[in-house]
């Protein structure tokens, strides 16, 4: 209770001075203080915001790379594969120059630093060929002279042009498929891109029938299939790791881009019997790789990394040639 009146001078200014509001110099304290929670939450949002851009962008580089190895190690570990024996000899018919087949009758050939039309300057990049799992036998035996083979279906699926491979236990021989094929009938006839219809060795391609060699029954009969892995400009001032299917001696439809932000890819290769690997050269014996070592130089979007530069990883991974170690 009030000492004074209610209503007189001396009780009104008590109640004044119970009212009065801050002072400019406490309101100047409080606005820094505040200005100082703000700066730190603003610093701290900041900071944050900066590791995860860096860790979205060396997820996006992890993810890139995985997916690059995964699918092109497959098809690495797949080459020079065919439906029958491993160690076989490979004869490849096919003319010489007259078809990009006609260099990978060993499953596997690489072009160094930037070698393959195309492709970005200072990278390397590898032709792979590998038989189908499907196929067809041959249901009567193939006369050596002749220039067709017969097959146990009419449900092939083989077109003219197609790249084929027949093997049994002691070879194998890739050629292409002449004329329309018969229901039963699969044409190897010399001309287009075979340099002979005898199917044997040694090679003579001489336009006639070349060495003959006759398939038996229950010999296989498959389509061969290939890729070729580079990397190249992408379009968006970047570059990205391709890879086009190859069908009938030639690249089949557009590229496929893989992976995007590979700025790069070494691969050296193992040959059998040695101990380190080697750069693809002229000269190389390719029947004897037995594996790639594949390296990528990734790059994350973004300018993450130091000095405001994009985050960049290395990563290497070794492939065995299956078909050639087990």
């Amino acid at each position: 209770m009030s000492a004074f009146p209610i209503g007189s001078l001396p009780e009104r200014r008590a109640r004044r001075s119970f009212q009065r509001g801050l002072s400019l110099i406490e309101l100047m304290i409080a606005m820094l203080l505040g200005l100082l929670v703000v700066g730190s939450a603003v610093g701290a949002f900041l900071s944050n915001q900066r590791t995860y851009r860096a860790t979205e962008s060396l997820s996006r580089v992890q993810e890139n790379a995985r997916a690059a190895f995964e699918l092109m190690a497959r098809e690495v570990r797949e080459a020079g594969g065919n439906a029958c024996s491993n160690g076989v000899p490979i004869v490849n018919v096919l003319s010489v120059g007259s078809t990009w087949w006609s260099d990978l009758g060993n499953g596997v050939v690489g072009y160094e630093n930037g070698a393959l039309a195309g492709t970005a300057a200072g990278t390397d990049a590898i032709d792979l060929l590998s038989a189908t799992n499907g196929g067809v036998v041959i249901d009567t035996a193939s006369n050596p002279n002749a220039a067709n083979l017969k097959v146990n279906t009419s449900d092939h699926g083989f077109e003219t042009g197609d790249i084929l491979i027949v093997c049994d236990y002691t070879q194998g021989s890739i050629f292409q498929v002449t004329g329309n094929p018969s229901s039963m009938t699969i044409g190897h006839n010399t001309g287009g891109g075979n340099c002979t219809k005898g199917l044997g060795v040694p090679l003579i391609c001489d336009g006639g029938n070349g060495t003959p060699k006759s398939y038996a029954p229950n010999s296989v009969v498959a389509k061969l299939e290939a890729a070729r892995w580079f990397v190249a400009d992408n379009g968006r001032g970047g570059r990205s790791l391709y890879r086009v299917a190859m069908d009938k001696g030639n690249p089949a439809g557009q590229s496929e881009e893989i992976a995007e932000g590979v700025q790069d890819m070494q691969v050296e290769y193992l040959l059998n019997g040695s101990v380190n690997y080697v750069p693809a050269a002229a000269g190389l014996d390719w029947s004897q790789v037995v594996a790639a070592k594949i390296a990528l130089q990734v790059e994350g979007p973004g300018r993450e990394g130091t000095d405001g530069q994009a985050l960049q990883r290395d990563i290497e991974h070794v492939v065995n040639l299956r078909n050639r170690t087990l």
